[in-house]
């Protein structure tokens, strides 16, 4: 399965982009501030810009996997190998707050928030969850 996240909206305090699975709109997604980080930079260079908990990750492609989230208590996608970034999962959330760098699915986009994020959520996951028993899901970040 291939997903593609395309940012769309940067203020000062979120980045907000349109995911597609398999070229079809899925939902909306908020994450942190956009720095700059770009996949060609080195990680000291990415160290420099990031400020933890306020910054989305590097565009990039990246395998996700379902696996227990000790935060959460429960089972989350988890992206893979992401640059100077650990833990970095899709779960429900409204604002920047809600994040520290993760990736927060929502039905409805407004200025710095998205709205619907449980039930977008729900389905985004129930498809992953699918997917993932018999094939590796990527995400494509721009």
């Amino acid at each position: 399965m291939e997903l593609t996240l395309n940012r769309k909206t940067r203020t000062q305090v979120s980045t907000i982009g349109e995911l597609n699975i398999d070229g079809k709109f899925e939902c909306f997604i908020l994450e942190d501030r956009d720095r700059g980080l770009q996949p060609t930079m080195s990680l000291s260079e990415i160290n420099n810009l990031k400020v933890h908990g306020e910054t989305c990750i590097p565009p990039g492609r990246y395998e996700i996997v379902i696996s227990f989230s000790d935060r959460f208590n429960k089972l989350l996608p988890l992206l893979l190998d992401v640059p100077c970034f650990a833990g970095i999962r899709i779960h429900s959330g409204n604002a920047a707050k809600d994040t520290e760098g993760c990736l927060l699915p929502g039905q409805t986009k407004g200025t710095d928030f998205v709205g619907g994020s449980r039930l977008a959520f729900n389905s985004l996951f129930s498809k992953l969850k699918a997917a993932s028993k018999t094939e590796k899901v990527f995400i494509t970040i721009k």
